[in-house]
């Protein structure tokens, strides 16, 4: 039905009003309020209903329409209150004199609107945040991709019998905030846990539930740097690492890594006056080696001598196949390195839960700064594990997980090199994933691309290095996928690379 605003008063003095089409109201699709409302605001922000123009009464435009009264009212109510529209006494209603404001009065026609095809000026921060979304999707669960824990690395039956309950008791399912630094019983149980596994020196006051490392990254950055303030990172590095020193404004210096890890050398010579140095000591990130006891007791010294704090990310420290990990870089200098860990890669991902424990100074400013994101993470979530590690059942876990990841690793390697002879593999022993080198005649990007079409999922070593990367080369997940599916997937890669070397 089309619907016309007749301006009809119904009063002594009866004014004739010609009003616009406002347009048709369907009223099989129902709604017919919200229609209504939106043909009116429509109306009057194109300027075909003036400032200071009347409408009908309720009872005229309710009868032209064949509405119910009370949805004409409704409507007039709700633009009366969207600043649309008047109501006055005596006078009925009319279209609000905003709309006469300068800033209207050289727009007849309202709000110029846009088609999808027009350009609109964006903001400057747009294509930032666009790459680090394309750098940090996660990849699909097929073989190759990288920290999917499936099938009997996945938690089992005791953690789905510990979390329905725990999740039943009162205790976690809280009906009011929680502490911004975590609860406390999963804070003492991460204290505890650091302090026999990775000879890390603290209490539960310095432990700091986090939303995984990727947050306890962010959270550093903005505490510990500000604006134009020198930062260190490896070079390669972990995309999301980079892209927070990024967003942080920082000048940052990307450090190669040799064979003993970070060189520290070169980064002294090149950039002296760090604020913060971020760092993947125990398995550097990607490549693998871990950084070498003089190197770390070099960095930790300069580090004192410059009044630079330490962001130690302990990546993939629990999954080391041959002796033992290596000692945290915390432990050889408390009050200077802040320690980040993760239950990401030992339990799942998507739990979205990690620590940062940090030195007593420290502290409150990084509580601070993690309310300020998210206040605080589920507590239902947080008091499950701190069941699951209270009772025993997380050490009981990683030992599971490190015994099948190992084998994994070992038939991977080996069809690695009796498929695929021409790659050569960095030398690494502990980790959810291997570097696979490639000719230097191949472009690893390439790879990357036929590699998903196949349906496998790589990632091409040579997106996380700042400028060119020495050789090309793949990073290969192996921790979500058994041996029989990494044997064949390293088939199928095998056809990738000759297919690509071909191209070439």
């Amino acid at each position: 039905m089309t619907v016309y605003a007749s301006g009809t008063v119904m009063s002594r003095k009866t004014n004739s009003v010609d009003a616009p089409v406002l347009g048709a109201i369907d009223k099989s699709a129902g709604r017919i309020g919200e229609q209504l409302a939106r043909m009116l605001r429509d109306a009057i922000t194109r300027g075909e209903l003036k400032p200071g123009e009347r409408l009908p009464s309720t009872r005229t435009l309710a009868s032209s329409l064949d509405v119910a009264r009370g949805t004409v009212t409704d409507v007039f109510g709700q633009l009366v209150a969207e600043g649309y529209l008047e109501a006055r006494m005596g006078a009925g209603t009319l279209v609000s004199q905003t709309w006469a404001e300068p800033e209207w009065r050289d727009r007849p026609t309202g709000f110029e609107t846009t088609t999808p095809d027009d350009p609109i000026p964006l903001p400057p921060n747009i294509e930032r945040y666009a790459a680090v979304v394309k750098a940090m999707s996660p990849l699909p669960p097929v073989p190759f991709s990288i920290a999917v824990p499936r099938g009997d690395v996945a938690l089992d039956d005791t953690w789905r019998r510990l979390s329905n309950r725990v999740r039943a008791t009162q205790a976690a399912a809280p009906t009011t905030y929680g502490d911004p630094a975590g609860l406390r019983s999963l804070r003492e149980a991460v204290a505890d846990y650091a302090r026999k596994s990775r000879a890390v020196t603290c209490t539960a006051d310095n432990v700091i539930i986090m939303s995984g490392t990727q947050q306890g990254l962010y959270v550093s950055a903005r505490v510990l740097l500000s604006h134009g303030d020198v930062a260190w990172a490896e070079n390669p590095a972990y995309p999301g690492l980079t892209a927070v020193l990024d967003d942080a404004q920082t000048r940052l210096f990307r450090v190669p890594v040799d064979s003993n890890g970070m060189d520290l050398t070169h980064a002294i010579a090149r950039f002296p006056a760090a604020r913060a140095i971020f760092v993947t000591p125990s398995h550097q990130y990607p490549l693998g080696m871990p950084l070498s006891m003089a190197r770390r007791a070099a960095l930790l010294r300069w580090a004192r001598e410059s009044g630079a704090w330490v962001i130690e990310d302990d990546y993939d420290s629990e999954l080391r196949y041959a002796g033992h990990p290596f000692p945290s870089m915390q432990g050889l200098d408390p009050a200077r390195v802040i320690y980040l860990g993760t239950f990401s890669k030992v339990l799942a991902p998507s739990l979205r839960l990690g620590y940062a424990i940090v030195p007593p100074a420290l502290v409150d400013a990084f509580i601070g700064a993690r309310a300020l994101m998210d206040r605080h993470s589920p507590l239902a979530d947080q008091h499950v594990i701190a069941a699951f590690m209270r009772d025993g059942y997380f050490e009981t876990h990683v030992r599971r997980i490190r015994g099948v990841y190992a084998e994994r690793r070992a038939t991977l390697l080996a069809e690695l090199q009796r498929q695929i002879p021409a790659i050569e593999v960095q030398p690494s022993d502990q980790g959810m994933h291997v570097l696979a080198w490639l000719p230097a005649y191949i472009d690893d990007k390439q790879v990357e691309a036929a590699a998903a079409a196949s349906g496998i999922a790589v990632r091409a070593i040579s997106s996380m290095y700042d400028g060119p990367a020495p050789r090309p080369g793949l990073m290969l997940g192996f921790g979500g996928h058994s041996v029989e599916q990494l044997s064949e997937a390293a088939g199928r890669l095998r056809d990738v690379i000759e297919q690509v070397a071909q191209l070439r």
